[in-house]
C-alpha cells in the first residue's frame, strides 16, 4: 500500500539516478497519455464502424485541424504553468507555488468562457476555409459545437494535469483519465446510432468534465505543498505574465501548427477522394500512438530540468538529458516496428474496408523512421522548454511546418500531377512532406541544443528566481 500511495505523490527530481526518476515520471505519463489518445480514437473507431460509415469518419477528421487551432493557445498556456510549477516546486517556494495554482485556475476559467462565446460562431467559416465537403460539413459542424459548448472540463483537465505533472506527479491524472476513458466508451456506444458525431463528442465533453473534477480533488488535497485561498485567486499581473510568458510560445507552436494542419487538410480535401480522406483520420490516430513515448519523454524532461534548475542542480541536467535522450530513442526504436507489424489489425478497427486498410498501412510506411527522429526532437525541446527557454523551439516549429512543410506539401503534389502520376501517388506525396519536416525539425534542434543559447535561461532562473 506505501509503495501503490507514492506513486500518487509529488516526485522530486532533483534527487536520485537521473534516468531512473525521468523513466519513473514519463512512463505514467506515457499511458496517461495512451489514455488521453483513446479519447479521439475511441470516437473515430465507433463512428467509421457505425452505420455512417467512413464518410462520419472524415467528418470527425475535417474537426481535427479546427478543433487544435482554437486549443493551441490554451494547451501552451497549461505547458507554461506546468514549467513555472516545477520550479517553484524545486526551489521549495510554497507562497510562489500556491498564487501560481490560484493564478492558473483563474486564467483558465476566464478562457473557458471566452471559448464557449466565440468558437461555435466561427467553426462554421473555418470549416468552409478547408474546403469540407458538403457530405461531411453537417456532422462535423455539430461535433465541434458541441465540444466547445463544453470546453471548461478540457480547459481544466488540461491546466490540472499540467500542475500535477509540475509537481512531479504524472500518476493520478492517468488514473483519472484511464476512468474517464472508459466512460467515454460506454457514453459513444450509447449516443453514436442515434446522434451520429455529435453523440461521441457529448460523450467525450462528459468524459472530460469528470476526470477535471477528479485532479482538482487531488489538487487540493496536497495542502502540505502548496495552499489554496481566495488571495491566490486573486489576478496578480507577476505571475500571469510569467504563465503566459512561458506558455505562449507553446501555445503559439501549437496554433502554427494546427494552421498548417489547416492548410493541408484544404490540400487533402481538394483531392475530393473521401476514402483518403478517412485514410488521413486513421494514418494520425495510429501515428498518435507511435509518438506517445517522444511526448511522454519530452515532457518529462521539461519537469526534470524544470525542478532541477529550482534546485540549482545544473550538474544534473547534463548527464539527466544524455540518459533521457537514450531511453527516447530506444523506446522508439522498439515501439516503431511494433506498430508497424501490427498496423493492419489497428487500422481494421476502424474499418471492415481492405482498400482503405492497405491505403493507410502504405502511408504509415513513409512515416516510419519520422517516429525515432521525433524522439530526440521532444527529449532536446523539453529541456530547453524546462530551463524556461520556450521561444527556441517555436521558432523551429515555425520554420520546419510553415517555411518547410507547406511548400513540400503542395509542391511535390503539384510536381507528381504534372509528371502525370496516379491519384495514389500524389496522395502520398503529403506524407512524404511531413517525414522530411520532421528529419528537419530532428537536425535544427540538435544544432540549437548544443549551440548552447537557451542555457542563458537556466542562468536567469537561478539568479533572480523561477523564470
Amino acid at each position: 500500500m506505501t509503495t501503490f500511495r507514492a506513486l500518487f505523490a509529488p516526485r522530486d527530481m532533483s534527487q536520485g539516478t537521473p534516468w531512473k526518476r525521468i523513466a519513473e515520471f514519463a512512463f505514467p505519463l506515457l499511458i496517461g497519455n495512451f489514455a488521453q489518445q483513446l479519447y479521439s480514437t475511441v470516437d473515430a473507431v465507433v463512428v467509421g464502424n457505425s452505420r455512417w460509415g467512413y464518410t462520419a469518419l472524415g467528418a470527425v477528421g475535417n474537426a481535427g485541424p479546427v478543433l487544435n487551432l482554437l486549443l493551441a493557445l490554451f494547451v501552451g498556456i497549461s505547458t507554461g504553468a506546468g514549467i513555472l510549477v516545477s520550479q517553484y516546486f524545486g526551489a521549495r517556494d510554497r507562497e510562489g507555488l500556491s498564487r501560481t495554482i490560484g493564478n492558473c485556475i483563474t486564467l483558465t476559467a476566464i478562457a473557458s468562457a471566452v471559448i464557449m462565446l466565440i468558437a461555435p460562431l466561427i467553426t462554421g467559416p473555418m470549416l468552409r476555409a478547408v474546403g469540407t465537403l458538403e457530405s461531411m460539413y453537417g456532422q462535423c459542424k455539430a461535433y465541434l459545437d458541441i465540444f466547445f459548448y463544453g470546453i471548461a472540463g478540457f480547459f481544466f483537465y488540461n491546466i490540472f494535469a499540467g500542475i500535477l505533472r509540475g509537481l512531479g506527479d504524472s500518476f493520478s491524472a492517468l488514473l483519472y483519465l484511464m476512468v474517464t476513458s472508459a466512460l467515454n466508451i460506454v457514453g459513444d456506444l450509447l449516443l453514436v446510432d442515434s446522434m451520429g458525431v455529435a453523440g461521441v463528442s457529448l460523450a467525450t465533453v462528459a468524459a472530460q468534465g469528470i476526470s477535471a473534477l477528479l485532479c482538482l480533488r487531488k489538487l487540493l488535497s496536497l495542502k502540505d505543498v502548496f495552499s489554496l485561498t481566495r488571495r491566490d485567486l486573486k489576478p496578480d499581473r507577476g505571475y500571469l505574465g510569467r504563465i503566459v510568458g512561458l506558455g505562449l510560445p507553446s501555445g503559439l507552436t501549437q496554433a502554427i501548427f494546427s494552421c498548417a494542419m489547416m492548410v493541408v487538410q484544404r490540400l487533402i480535401n481538394g483531392f475530393g477522394d473521401e476514402m483518403f480522406i478517412a485514410c488521413n483520420v486513421m494514418v494520425m490516430r495510429v501515428d498518435g500512438y507511435a509518438m506517445l513515448p517522444n511526448f511522454s519523454f519530452g515532457q518529462a524532461m521539461s519537469t526534470f530540468a524544470g525542478q532541477n534548475i529550482g534546485a540549482r542542480r545544473l550538474d544534473r541536467l547534463r548527464d539527466g538529458t544524455r540518459q533521457g535522450l537514450i531511453l527516447s530513442l530506444a523506446t522508439a526504436l522498439v515501439l516503431t516496428p511494433l506498430v508497424l507489424l501490427t498496423g493492419p489489425w489497428l487500422m481494421r478497427l476502424f474499418t471492415p474496408e481492405q482498400e482503405l486498410i492497405d491505403l493507410s498501412m502504405s502511408m504509415m510506411y513513409i512515416l516510419a523512421a519520422g517516429y525515432v527522429a521525433m524522439a530526440a526532437t521532444q527529449v532536446l525541446q523539453g529541456v530547453m522548454r524546462g530551463a524556461g527557454d520556450t521561444v527556441t523551439p517555436m521558432w523551429i516549429s515555425f520554420g520546419t511546418t510553415i517555411a518547410m512543410r507547406l511548400p513540400a506539401a503542395y509542391g511535390m503534389v503539384y510536381l507528381a500531377r504534372s509528371l502525370g502520376a496516379d491519384l495514389r501517388t500524389q496522395e502520398k506525396m503529403v506524407f512524404v512532406s511531413l517525414l522530411a519536416a520532421w528529419l528537419l525539425g530532428t537536425v535544427l534542434s540538435t544544432i540549437v541544443y548544443l549551440r548552447g543559447g537557451w542555457k542563458k535561461k537556466q542562468i536567469l532562473a537561478i539568479e533572480q528566481g523561477p523564470v
